[in-house]
């Protein structure tokens, strides 16, 4: 997908393509679940979630993949066991099809970073 230029996750959900969306909408449910306090914004083209004026989550429907970003090293770090068998770049996990998905691994990384504040990278 191409940067979108949706004003809001609403937006943005209805541009994605109909095989993802049930899967970005479980994302955007589980981070306004698990990420109290934060802001649901639209940054960079995608659904981004902020504390304090900064993104530490987003996701996006990519061409090839869904991608979630974890902008909080010391949260990857910390899963760095669970995170080792996953399609991962520097702070985004790839999931080729809707369906590899793991929600739990997501729930648990969204719950690792709503504890405390922590650096951006």
């Amino acid at each position: 997908m191409v940067r979108s230029r949706a004003e809001d996750v609403d937006g943005y959900l209805t541009e994605v393509p109909e095989e993802r969306r049930e899967t970005l909408a479980r994302l955007r449910q589980l981070c306004r679940a698990e990420l109290g306090g934060f802001d649901e914004v639209m940054a960079y083209g995608m659904p981004a979630y902020e504390r304090d004026g900064a993104a530490e989550i987003a996701f996006a429907s990519q061409k090839q993949y869904i991608s979630f970003y974890l902008m909080r090293g010391d949260v990857r770090e910390a899963f760095e066991e669970r995170l080792a068998g996953q399609d991962m770049g520097k702070g985004c996990l790839r999931f080729r099809k809707p369906e590899q998905v793991d929600f739990d691994l997501v729930r648990d990384l969204l719950r690792a970073t709503a504890a405390a504040p922590g650096r951006i990278c």
